[in-house]
């Protein structure tokens, strides 16, 4: 196996023990065919050089990388699922294969699956992935990533081979298994399991575990768990507010689906706004819009109240309860960054820049139907940089409307953020690089009528491309 200097193995996690995980092994498929692997992803941990025989013996067949774990752990937790306590909850689908520390950062880094078999944990599901819902994760965590949200890395899919049965997808459909890359996969859930289970000895483990691992600027602090809840509550505000920036539902907010880290990841019923609309779900089975575009920061500070309930069985209640109660500025205070960040321009002051913001998000609701969420940020990408270039271009008309009066006069305001970058071609386009439900069922048409996968290829280079243009750089939670 050819590995490069910047492999750094170290399995930290397995030390935790059965308390934690479960040893597991990968199904026996009948088959694997690479169908993605991310190699600029690689490059940070030393895989890059892998031959695609080698790939799929370590990403297919799940065979042990060098000086790592021995084998998959499939992760013991619980959680709320649509505010209902499930306690048979765990990785019924996917384990964690390895950790590795990441090239120039340092960062640990966990490569996890979905898709790999049945756990302990799969609940008399078959414990595979649909190879829709594996293309599904690499185009949403790929966008997600060009517009600068903290987000894991469809790290690789090897198709499979099986046909499985699916309520939600034409059957038998088609399998495979994914790989991602990201920060953490410590859950709210994984500390609301030992809560359950009345064992505040083992929530002290995972605190200490936490800390030291991905937060370990604050070791010395003398209330560790409050401590840990302050910087998951800045870690969860940032990750909001690059979902709001970005026009992106989840759609499966449930406290087993949110890390200690801060960052996204296990990309199911998701969506990207087509237009500004608070009441837009992304999962057909959230009646209620629990989980709606604009309900988010409720579900965000809800799981957070969670999290910190779990915490009152190690610490007093007092550091906790300030820790939640700084969640609303430090949302409103990424918020504000991550807005400016969008439109490439330099903060100002707290007044000037909130005011900016708020005529943003009234130009949105202004456009209606006409004005979809992408092309808005893409069109005054720079601001003022961008006028005569938006002014010009499809939108035009619209932007001379009474709804856009009041952005456009503060913008003049504002500094670009490294107008530069508005020399890259992608800025030369009339619209930039979206992702709706319609073109994600474009791209899968091909391949389930032919088993044709050139336009997924094109679209992913297209991304690569914003990514490169808009340079929002790395976006990621904590810095272990």
């Amino acid at each position: 196996m050819r590995l490069s200097p910047a492999y750094r193995p170290d399995p930290k996690f397995m030390a935790l023990g059965r308390d934690f995980a479960d040893p597991v092994a990968a199904a026996d498929f009948p088959m694997t065919r690479l169908r993605f692997r991310n190699d600029r992803a690689a490059a940070t941990v030393g895989l890059d050089g892998l031959s695609d025989a080698a790939w799929l013996a370590t990403f297919g067949r799940f065979e042990p990388l060098p000086d790592n774990q021995p084998q998959p752990l499939a992760m013991r937790y619980h959680g709320h699922q649509f505010r209902s306590y499930n306690p048979d909850l765990g990785d019924g689908r996917g384990f964690l294969f390895a950790q590795l520390r990441e090239a120039g950062t340092g960062r640990l880094l966990d490569l996890a699956t979905k898709g790999s078999g049945q756990t302990p944990w799969s609940r008399q599901g078959d414990g595979r992935l649909t190879l829709k819902g594996g293309l599904r994760e690499i185009l949403a965590a790929g966008l997600l990533e060009a517009l600068g949200v903290p987000t894991s890395r469809a790290f690789s899919l090897v198709e499979t081979g099986e046909a499985l049965q699916r309520g939600d997808e034409p059957s038998p459909t088609r399998s495979a298994v994914l790989t991602r890359l990201s920060h953490s996969h410590i859950r709210f859930g994984t500390f609301q399991r030992q809560a359950y289970l009345e064992r505040p000895d083992l929530i002290t483990v995972l605190v200490d575990h936490a800390v030291e691992t991905y937060y370990p600027h604050l070791a010395d602090e003398p209330d560790r768990p409050a401590a840990l809840m302050t910087a998951v509550v800045a870690a969860s505000a940032r990750l909001l507010a690059g979902w709001m920036s970005a026009g992106f539902v989840h759609g499966v907010l449930n406290t087993d689906n949110m890390v200690v880290t801060g960052e996204s990841f296990d990309y199911g019923p998701w969506r990207f706004l087509p237009r500004n609309d608070p009441n837009f779900t992304a999962a057909y089975f959230d009646h209620n819009g629990l989980y709606s575009f604009g309900r988010q920061p409720e579900a965000v500070f809800w799981n957070l109240q969670q999290l910190a309930a779990c915490l009152t069985l190690v610490t007093d209640q007092a550091g906790l309860l300030a820790a939640l109660n700084g969640f609303s500025d430090a949302y409103r205070d990424a918020l504000r960054a991550a807005m400016l960040r969008r439109l490439a321009l330099k903060p100002r002051d707290p007044e000037s820049d909130i005011a900016l913001v708020s005529a943003a998000f009234k130009a949105l609701a202004g456009g209606g139907d006409a004005l979809r969420w992408e092309p808005f940020f893409f069109d005054w990408f720079g601001g003022a940089a961008s006028e005569t270039r938006a002014m010009a271009g499809p939108r035009a008309a619209l932007y001379g409307e009474e709804a856009f009066v009041d952005f456009r006069r503060r913008l003049a305001d504002f500094e670009p953020e490294r107008p530069e970058r508005l020399a890259h071609p992608a800025f030369g386009r009339d619209a930039p690089e979206e992702l709706l439900v319609e073109e994600v069922e474009s791209l899968w048409a091909p391949i389930a009528a032919a088993d044709d996968w050139a336009p997924v290829y094109a679209k992913l280079q297209r991304i690569e491309a914003a990514r490169q243009a808009y340079d929002f750089g790395n976006q990621g939670g904590a810095a272990g």
